[in-house]
């Protein structure tokens, strides 16, 4: 379809393709992704959402529940917002924090308003800082956008953003992984929120973020922001992918002999167990738990003990071997770099939301399981739908009568007749991204060998096509994680220091004159430099 048909032909569908026209089209199904569509709808947009997976039951936050950074009382915030400032590198922005926490208070109540079950605090009160049945959290967020009128196309990955003749976002395209054919979705607005890159490392609810977002902006020309913090690793067992980390606070990390490592169970425990897995395996036992919390830890996080379950393996009288598995930038606060209030990149009609977007807004270079992510989330995801169907609003009746074109380059391209593996690319970047010595102990020599051959990837890939329609989104997901480790590793080599959970060996100390966000981007040649450039930049052009 020529982008002169995409323009001049009415919706249609047919039983293997749809083409459909929105105020405001969202890409991806969790948290942020459904508190955009909702609000989108509720400020009166025509709302598509596409989802990858199913929505409601895909993704991280449906697959393990979370907490959430809530904060009711005023005069707490001040501490709340100081408690993490220095453990993300003095990154963050207190206006920013601020909004988030009122935004989340309010959504939070709504929620309840909907019918969540919020477990009752000690005064009797809906204890609102937990959201661990994370998948009747989305199962109600799907009931609420579609009682708002949101059409949602469940198993359609989007794969490239469409254009119009000023570069401004004007739809995408994807497939239908179960009804088979393709979509077509031309839109006034669209908002990412496909969440980060987890690198197919099998961490809980992961394997479906792998950056695609991240690329379809890209090559929007939108930036990333960030992209150094992104080599969080979260404790497992060996033997499963779960990796909710709460009950290792009463954990003893042993070496395989028995004798407990020093320092595992501290705040730097991470990069012990790390140091001592690149040699050898690393035991656990939760022996030390409490009696009165063993009771009512399967009722809180009940998907914890199914790994152990399985096994026959009781956590707290029998040791088990454990790994850790990265998690990227969704535990990372890297991603699509904002530029205002409203969640707006620096391409018109596009927006971006929760993990998609970076979260240095709020936590600077650290964050973690939940809470902030979670805040950031569903904050996020209803700015950019307030502001998405404004922009949409203002478009008016022309919104879908642009010319459009679609962008996509890398695994897209129609006109190539260049093919690649998929899974050779996936496990070939998995080789530079999942070492502990590659991307959390980095070094200067590390980073710019693993530049070279991910380089040399992006070359082999960059006009290609997918080897068979059946390999179009596993083509795709290779695209985007090389393009996401390219960008992880340039924003690293250039933060030459170590701050928030970026940890650079050769420069060991925080630097007082680094203290700044880095901005990076570019597809064939990446780059990396201080916010403040782009912004004297923007401001220049203005």
């Amino acid at each position: 379809m020529s982008a002169n048909q995409l323009a001049s032909e009415p919706s249609f569908t047919t039983d293997s393709n749809l083409d459909l026209e929105a105020d405001v089209l969202v890409i991806g199904g969790g948290p942020a992704g459904t508190w955009a569509a909702y609000s989108a709808a509720a400020s009166g947009a025509r709302v598509i959402l596409v989802d990858k997976g199913y929505c409601g039951s895909s993704g991280a936050t449906a697959s393990g529940g979370t907490s959430v950074w809530y904060v009711a009382n005023p005069e707490q915030r001040e501490t709340a917002m100081a408690s993490r400032e220095a453990l993300g590198g003095f990154l963050s922005e207190r206006d920013w924090m601020e909004r988030v926490l009122d935004r989340t208070h309010a959504n939070l109540h709504q929620l309840g308003d909907w019918g969540y079950p919020f477990p009752p605090d000690q005064q009797g009160q809906p204890y609102y800082r937990s959201l661990q049945q994370g998948a009747e959290y989305m199962r109600l967020m799907r009931k609420q956008i579609k009682k708002a009128g949101v059409q949602i196309l469940d198993h359609s990955p989007a794969l490239e953003l469409l254009v119009d003749q000023t570069g401004a976002v004007a739809g995408a395209k994807g497939i239908r992984r179960q009804a088979g054919g393709h979509w077509t979705v031309r839109a006034g607005a669209v908002i990412i929120a496909t969440g980060g890159c987890a690198f197919l490392s099998k961490a809980l609810g992961c394997n479906v973020l792998t950056g695609d977002g991240y690329l379809m902006a890209a090559e929007a020309g939108a930036e990333m922001s960030g992209m150094e913090f992104s080599n969080s690793y979260a404790l497992t067992p060996a033997f499963a992918s779960v990796t909710k980390g709460a009950f290792y606070r009463w954990a003893t990390f042993t070496y395989e002999d028995g004798t407990v490592i020093e320092g595992a169970g501290s705040q730097r425990g991470r990069s012990v167990i790390a140091k001592t897995l690149l040699t050898q395996p690393v035991y656990c036992s939760l022996h030390e738990t409490p009696e009165e919390v063993r009771t009512w830890m399967r009722t809180i996080q009940h998907n914890f003990f199914l790994p152990f379950d399985r096994k026959g393996i009781d956590p707290f009288t029998q040791r088990f071997p454990v790994t850790l598995r990265l998690e990227g930038t969704v535990r990372g606060t890297g991603g699509i770099r904002i530029v205002d209030n409203s969640c707006a990149t620096s391409v018109l009609g596009l927006y971006a939301a929760g993990d998609a977007a970076t979260r240095e807004l709020i936590c600077g270079g650290f964050t973690g399981g939940g809470s902030y992510n979670a805040a950031w989330a569903m904050s996020s995801g209803y700015w950019s739908g307030q502001a998405a169907a404004n922009h949409a609003r203002q478009l008016g009746d022309k919104a879908n009568k642009r010319r459009v074109h679609s962008i996509g380059q890398a695994a897209v391209s129609s006109e190539s007749s260049h093919t690649f593996n998929p899974q050779e690319v996936i496990q070939a970047t998995q080789a530079e991204v999942l070492p502990y010595d590659r991307n959390l102990f980095r070094t200067e020599q590390g980073l710019s060998d693993s530049l070279e051959r991910l380089h040399s990837l992006w070359r082999e890939i960059r006009d290609s096509a997918a080897p068979s329609d059946s390999q179009a989104l596993p083509a795709r997901e290779a695209a985007a994680m090389v393009a996401t480790a390219r960008w992880m590793y340039t924003s690293a080599q250039a933060r030459t220091e170590t701050r928030g959970m970026h940890k650079h060996q050769d420069y060991p100390q925080q630097d007082a004159n680094q203290k700044y966000r880095l901005i990076s981007g570019g597809l064939d040649t990446v780059w990396a430099k201080p916010e403040q450039e782009i912004v004297n930049r923007e401001l220049v052009a203005l």
